[in-house]
């Protein structure tokens, strides 16, 4: 067998753990159609928490259905690159037998200003009613995704939330599907423009349980006739803490050192990989979410880190003076960043996996 485990970014998993039942509602709209609640959904939770895999996971639910799918990243220009994705499906699906299945097309290099001007905006609307009625006819309809929204010009957004309303006034079977952070998408849905997105079904996305991930492991590795132990596996299982990457980090080290020792893993060789997937982890996902961190906003972090639990924020501005405002201030930047998230009443937590451990072994800045 091949290394089954897959850590890359959106790389589906070959189990996706601790997600039972979240995309029922989603199936169930695709049978409805129009304006059927799982049809607007929005995945929100930490990085790595494993949002672009639902979405992966929505789009393939949608294919098996025969709906298209046009799958998008919310950077600049996004809403003409969704644009000219519907112009090539509509152009293919114009000339084409009714009742055939749809597959999903790759966004094309579409490039456009930011915000669409007006006249630009009734031509996508227009394009996408055209398209939509087309699907209807042959009894399915397009979902259209837009993954890392937190990264997203605000002005596409709302001319993209203000379309699929209309789109779905007009009972046209559209569905969206949003992820992003847990910060900007609270902001998206408290915009004016997108209120009608409050009726989305929000997916908070949290860990596994542990022993969920331990079952997988064990089956995983007596497949492939591995020689573990169960406390080995239990070992290995709690190092991930049910955080979705880190389980495929883990699982895809343990593998590689199974290859190397004839299919035996030790209580050395599970430190090793364990050790290894954490050093991924650091350069992969915390050194990217840290890279946009001001120097304040890493002392905020370092404090915290001085905490083996939740940190209370008045603690956290006297150890880095900072009056009660600024602190404030540098937990709303680090919420929106995604790299804390609130526990309770005055009181933050790190939400990335291995965030203290990694900012403990730094020289303070």
């Amino acid at each position: 067998m091949e290394n089954p485990f897959r850590p890359s970014a959106g790389a589906t998993p070959p189990e996706i753990l601790g997600r039972a039942g979240v995309l029922d509602e989603f199936e169930y709209g695709l049978r409805l159609g129009s304006g059927a609640p799982g049809l607007l959904t929005i995945f929100t939770g930490a990085r790595g928490i494993g949002k672009t895999v639902m979405i992966g996971a929505a789009h393939d639910i949608a294919r098996e259905k025969g709906w298209a799918v046009v799958s998008e990243t919310a950077t600049a220009g996004f809403m003409g690159r969704i644009g000219e994705s519907m112009r090539q499906l509509a152009e293919e699906l114009g000339a084409g037998p009714a009742n055939r299945r749809i597959t999903a097309i790759a966004a094309a290099g579409f490039s456009i200003t930011t915000q669409l001007p007006p006249e630009r905006q009734v031509a996508w609307r227009t394009l996408g009613a055209d398209l939509l009625r087309i699907l209807d006819e042959r009894g399915n309809g397009l979902v259209i995704t837009v993954d890392e929204i937190h990264a997203a010009d605000r002005s596409e957004l709302a001319q993209l939330a203000a379309s699929v309303q209309h789109f779905i006034q007009d009972r046209l079977p559209i569905g969206l599907v949003f992820a992003g952070l847990p910060a900007a998408v609270s902001d998206l849905l408290n915009e004016g423009v997108a209120t009608f997105l409050r009726r989305a079904d929000k997916i908070d996305l949290h860990a596994a349980a542990v022993r969920e991930v331990e079952e997988s492991f064990a089956g995983t590795f007596a497949e492939a006739a591995f020689a573990v132990s169960p406390d080995l596996v239990r070992r290995a299982a709690e190092a991930t803490g049910g955080y979705p990457f880190l389980i495929q980090l883990v699982g895809y080290f343990l593998w590689k050192e199974a290859e190397i020792n004839q299919g035996l893993l030790t209580a050395e060789t599970v430190e090793r990989a364990i050790e290894a997937a954490n050093r991924r982890n650091g350069r992969t996902v915390i050194e990217a979410a840290l890279a946009a961190a001001s120097p304040k906003d890493l002392d905020f972090l370092h404090a915290m880190a001085e905490d083996d639990g939740p940190s209370v924020a008045g603690d956290i501005g006297r150890r880095i003076g900072a009056r009660t405002n600024l602190v404030a201030n540098y937990r709303s930047r680090l919420l929106a960043a995604g790299l804390i998230e609130p526990t309770a009443h005055g009181m933050v937590d790190f939400a990335i996996p291995g965030l203290r451990q990694h900012l403990r072994a730094q020289s303070r800045p």
